[in-house]
């Protein structure tokens, strides 16, 4: 479902933002744009528990940020970025908006200044 300025967020780009506001997914997914990895390789950089980590990979699945594929005992995960253009477009729909209301008070003050040198 598309959303405009007005209309609330879907579901989908909530979970989209959540999964993007933890430091350890994003570096996840920083990783998986070099390329497809497997658990233990992304994992390797950090320090958390294996079963938190694959939590975290969970979440990110389950937003559809990443995708999994288990191939005998190695699971390998890939960046999945047409899900990161949610993201992508709210905040470029939110950029649109904060720049026409900085244009438009730009312009008062403009307008404010020319009647203030006129009195």
């Amino acid at each position: 479902m598309p959303h405009t300025v007005d209309s609330m967020p879907s579901p989908a780009i909530d979970h989209v933002f959540r999964a993007l506001a933890d430091p350890t997914r994003r570096s996840v997914l920083a990783r998986l744009s070099q390329g497809p990895a497997s658990v233990s390789e992304l994992a390797a950089p950090f320090t958390v528990a294996l079963p938190s980590f694959v939590q975290h990979l969970s979440l990110l699945e389950n937003c559809g940020l990443v995708s999994s594929q288990k191939s005998g005992r190695i699971r390998t995960y890939r960046l999945v970025p047409q899900q990161l253009r949610l993201a992508e477009d709210w905040l470029g729909e939110q950029r649109k908006l904060w720049e026409r209301r900085l244009d438009q008070f730009d312009t008062y003050l403009l307008e404010l200044k020319e009647k203030t040198r006129e009195n």
